[in-house]
């Protein structure tokens, strides 16, 4: 299993937004120590669908680059004369 670091910036900066969202959509507020569980069981449970999802995008995309490579490489090849 792969382990997703976050830096602690960005981590605190999701919990309060997780404590905010639960405020504005649920009228509930919820402690640091609640929001960070819950922020930690969400990146656990879903980090990997969404990961594995990134790979197949990254893999996508970068297929379609290639081929627009060997298109624009096929289309510099010079001819040869002929006598």
């Amino acid at each position: 299993m792969i382990v997703i670091k976050i830096p602690k910036e960005d981590k605190e900066n999701l919990v309060k937004r997780l404590q905010n969202y639960f405020y504005e959509e649920r009228s509930e507020e919820i402690g640091d120590l609640a929001a960070e569980f819950l922020l930690d069981f969400m990146i656990k449970e879903m980090g990997p669908v969404i990961y594995n999802q990134a790979i197949d995008d990254s893999v996508k995309l970068v297929g379609q680059k290639m081929i627009a490579m060997e298109e624009d490489l096929q289309s510099i090849k010079q001819t040869m004369k002929r006598n």
